[in-house]
């Protein structure tokens, strides 16, 4: 559905708030992104500047948003706000727990101004637990769920690091989805509400497959689970250009597909062998054969099997694949470079927006609308600038 009558505060900042705010404007939804005065988005200054002139971290998660610099500290900009909340659906907000609180602009203050508004609260342990003031980030969180203990190929490994910010982005997910579920309850009459989301909470969410083992003692080992390199059919193998191949023929149907399309019909009976003498002997066989040639020929010789074979690629072989560009994920418009689509074909996706704003570009429009007298702006935009 579209959000085009949706009016978000968006008082995040970094990667994990900015995305969940960015899916909605990509709905729609008009984002309001609420920026300190003097410094705004830290992400504005971070990693290799793009077009816009700010960092690439910055333009992917903030495209089509309207900025606002207010100091909410102060009691012009904490007023101003007011006006906004007022006209707004949803309040956004990463801070620290009791951060929000004490710039006054926490749920029991805001819900004055706006009986009906949605305020959600993204930090990473959540609003009430032991560890709810304690810094954190992605590698934090990730270590603290058990995704991090399962990148590992054995337990006598050193955890490895996604190569993508997963706890980031599943969190902005699952904001903008409960966002969008707390609107449509809003719809069927509920009400205003609060959202509080834990990033560690989303990530051991994604732990399902194995968190019913753990939960009856029965722990989950890097490298001895179905998904994590226990089978020999599901694996990475390395080919003879020094590529890799990923192999996930979990089906039977699929492991049989291969060894047929290998010439190795003697591995088909040994699939899911619970023997890891077993194992071992075919993983090495597998290992010998995807050695022997390239990944693409590998590739090619997988093209027309019913079975699980890919490859593993770099990043800009990815955004170059002809899988990518049938599917419309890089979008190119002129005058703009190119960018990620949205996820999903939906009518409600079409039209995306492709700017990103500068800091605070939008400050005086967005307080008219919001019905500030003109002194009243003056004094907000006054003192932005003595700072």
């Amino acid at each position: 559905m579209r959000l085009d009558d949706v009016r978000v505060l968006d008082l995040s900042r970094l990667l994990p708030g900015p995305y969940a705010t960015q899916l909605l404007a990509d709905l729609g939804a008009t984002v309001l992104k609420i920026e300190e005065p003097a410094d705004g988005d830290y992400a504005r200054g971070m990693g290799t500047v793009g077009e816009s002139g700010y960092g690439r971290i910055f333009e992917a998660v903030n495209r089509g948003k309207r900025s606002v610099a207010l100091d909410l500290k102060d009691e012009a900009g904490r007023e101003a706000f007011y006006e906004l909340v007022e006209g707004a659906d949803v309040v956004f907000e990463t801070f620290r727990p009791g951060v929000a609180e004490r710039l006054e602009i926490g749920r029991e203050t805001l819900s004055r101004y706006n009986e009906e508004l949605i305020y959600v609260s993204l930090s990473g342990y959540g609003r009430e637990s032991p560890n709810a003031k304690r810094a954190g980030h992605d590698l934090n969180y990730a270590g603290a769920s058990g995704l991090l203990d399962m990148t590992r190929p054995d337990a006598d490994s050193k955890p490895t690091i996604p190569g993508y910010p997963v706890v980031d982005m599943a969190s902005g997910l699952f904001s903008a989805f409960s966002i969008v579920s707390a609107l449509l309850a809003r719809e069927l009459g509920s009400g205003g509400t609060r959202v509080d989301i834990a990033m560690t909470d989303v990530m051991l969410s994604f732990s399902q497959l194995f968190a019913g083992g753990a939960l009856a003692g029965d722990a989950p080992r890097p490298g001895e689970t179905m998904l994590t390199g226990k089978y020999p059919c599901y694996d990475v193998y390395r080919t003879a250009d020094g590529r890799y191949l990923t192999l996930a023929a979990l089906e039977p149907k699929f492991w049989n597909a291969l060894c047929a399309a290998m010439d190795r019909p003697e591995l088909a009976e040994n699939h899911l062998s619970d023997d890891p003498a077993v194992r071992t002997a075919v993983r090495e066989t597998l290992r010998d054969a995807f050695e022997s040639k390239p990944l693409e020929a590998w590739l090619d010789e997988f093209e027309d099997v019913d079975t699980a074979v890919g490859g593993v690629f770099t990043l800009p072989e990815a955004l170059d694949d002809p899988q990518t560009a049938a599917r419309d994920m890089v979008v190119t418009e002129s005058g703009a470079p190119p960018r990620l689509g949205f996820p999903a074909r939906t009518p409600a996706a079409e039209s995306v927006p492709t700017t990103v704003p500068d800091r605070g570009e939008h400050t005086e429009d967005a307080l008219r609308e919001a019905g500030l007298a003109p002194d009243e702006i003056e004094r907000v935009l006054g003192r932005d600038r003595t700072e």
